[in-house]
């Protein structure tokens, strides 16, 4: 695990709740900036979206069973965007991370960086009691054979954008409408129901969660979490 860094910033944006393509273009942006050296630091952007499935590079149409104007008819939107991966769901409940981050400055190396976002999540799991890991030519965090958390990224000049999705109060039957990353058979799972948490746990678990994968992505790379308005682009 990497070491803390007392000397290197993790500025955190906690987004609260926010339309899918309003932070797409806000993430978008960030990178270039990060790209022409208009931000010193790295970023993680923290956001609960409102209903959205997004369809990555390698989504393939057996992963849509249902199309997409049926999606959204059930109340939620769809985007076709950049990043690695197959279909998936972001929604309520579910806490989605978007580090923007210079991997030239740490190491240039998108199979590294995957391993050690699986690692911050398998982490933060930890903290709260769920014992995670890795499934092995499958990238994303598991459970006792359960998906928990998804993963899906882009680089643009070694700086990153897109990110991870934890589902932590999820209502995962928005998973059903599709075939989730592109795995047959996959079960979904999320932190409430891992730990069988109800009523007004489920405010105390997301707390929990934001903290823990903070701190947890902090230590991996080697970053000091800071707290602190959006910059002005």
């Amino acid at each position: 695990m990497t070491s803390l860094s007392t000397h290197r910033k993790l500025l955190v944006h906690d987004l609260g709740r926010r339309p899918y393509a309003e932070v797409l273009e806000l993430q978008r942006n960030l990178c270039r900036a990060r790209v022409e050296r208009r931000l010193d630091d790295d970023i993680l952007l923290l956001v609960e979206h409102d209903p959205v499935y997004t369809l990555g590079r390698g989504t393939r149409d057996s992963s849509l069973p249902v199309a997409p104007e049926l999606l959204r008819k059930r109340g939620a939107e769809v985007f076709e965007i950049e990043r690695g991966g197959d279909v998936t769901f972001h929604g309520p409940g579910q806490l989605v991370g978007y580090p923007i981050i210079d991997l030239a400055q740490q190491r240039q190396d998108l199979h590294w960086y995957l391993r050690e976002l699986e690692g911050a999540l398998i982490d933060a799991l930890e903290v709260l009691d769920i014992a995670a890991d890795r499934n092995p030519g499958k990238t994303g965090v598991w459970t006792g054979g359960r998906k928990i958390a998804s993963i899906g990224v882009h680089v643009k000049q070694w700086v990153t954008l897109h990110g991870f999705a934890l589902n932590v109060t999820t209502d995962l039957a928005w998973f059903d409408w599709i075939v989730p990353c592109g795995i047959a058979d996959v079960q979904m799972t999320s932190v409430g129901r891992e730990l069988d948490t109800t009523g007004n746990s489920l405010k105390d678990i997301d707390l929990r969660a934001r903290e823990a994968v903070v701190e947890a992505l902090g230590r991996r790379f080697g970053r000091s979490p800071d707290s602190a308005a959006l910059p002005t682009l």
